[in-house]
């Protein structure tokens, strides 16, 4: 049922809205390391399927990767946000990533009635990636870059999203673990808001949604009340250029500023360990996240017959 802050009145127009319309969701590996977050998620996300909304969820597993890592003693290395993967790195994130992670959530959707199917980037050539290229990296803004050999971490080239159009008109939920492969079967670890970013564009998604443990961008990243509910491409730059945005955030907004750039209309990075903090942001005015949109998408939303999110909401 919808949060009980959520009047049928209230999420009305944004069904009539969505209904049919293809979200993206991009849920983070911190979202899925407790029983209890991950059972809201489920009970979201068949949500929002039953009321006709056709969904396509992408999962990291980065938290889970580093401590079956630790259990193993292997090192971890992350750079600017992102994971160093060597030959021992990237067995693990098969591991977890396809194996546990992703079976794990298969049954929490399944206790709510949602047919789901697992799928990686590697099943009927999801995603095409090439291994990224030796790289100098800032580790932080402000810093020196340094070179980096992120070993076998590949870089999206192309989506061929047959599989998943097939799967949705079927009235299956893919969810997709971040691992893919390059035309030669070698496989990669692949940035997972980067894969669900591609697919969202490929599918012409109404919606991307990033699922994080963090409430948004903040004006002041010392400042959790400095939350910033909607902006879009250029505030975004500026607040890049402040060194507002740092660590694993930087993919996240990245990815966002692609998606919006590349046709999708609006994404948002939201709390998906808060309750039902999905159904706030789709369905309400205020939202609890941060929207990402282009400029002139701000101003169409702003004259449509929806409401623009509350200034501080």
């Amino acid at each position: 049922m919808l949060d009980a802050s959520i009047t049928l009145r209230q999420a009305f127009p944004y069904l009539r809205l969505y209904k049919g319309k293809i979200f993206v969701i991009k849920v983070g590996g911190n979202v899925l390391s407790r029983r209890d977050w991950s059972d809201n998620l489920a009970e979201d996300i068949s949500l929002l399927q039953q009321l006709g909304i056709r969904l396509v969820l992408v999962h990291g597993g980065g938290k889970q990767a580093t401590e079956l890592s630790g259990r193993l003693g292997l090192k971890t290395n992350i750079v600017a946000g992102r994971r160093v993967t060597d030959e021992a790195t990237l067995e693990v994130a098969k591991m977890v990533y396809a194996g546990s992670l992703n079976i794990d959530l298969l049954a929490r959707l399944r206790a709510h009635h949602t047919p789901a199917v697992g799928l990686s980037g590697v099943d009927a050539g999801l995603v095409t990636v090439r291994r990224r290229p030796v790289s100098l990296i800032a580790p932080a803004p402000g810093e020196p870059p340094v070179s980096v050999d992120f070993g076998f971490v590949g870089d999206v080239v192309s989506v061929d999203a047959s599989v998943l159009k097939v799967l949705l008109d079927g009235g299956f939920l893919p969810v997709i673990a971040s691992l893919a492969s390059d035309e030669a079967g070698v496989i990669y670890n692949v940035n997972a808001d980067s894969i669900a970013e591609a697919m969202a564009r490929a599918l012409g998604a109404e919606k991307f949604i990033v699922l994080t443990d963090a409430d948004g961008l903040l004006a002041d990243v010392k400042n959790p009340a400095s939350l910033i509910p909607y902006t879009d491409a250029e505030e975004i730059e500026r607040l890049k250029k402040s060194g507002g945005l740092s660590g694993g955030m930087l993919p996240k907004v990245e990815a966002c500023l692609r998606a919006v750039r590349d046709g999708v209309r609006r994404t948002h990075i939201i709390n998906g360990t808060k309750p039902n903090a999905l159904l706030r942001e789709v369905f309400t005015n205020a939202g609890c996240g941060t929207m990402i949109v282009e400029r002139c998408e701000r101003e169409a939303y702003q004259n449509s017959e929806l409401p623009a999110p509350a200034a501080g909401a």
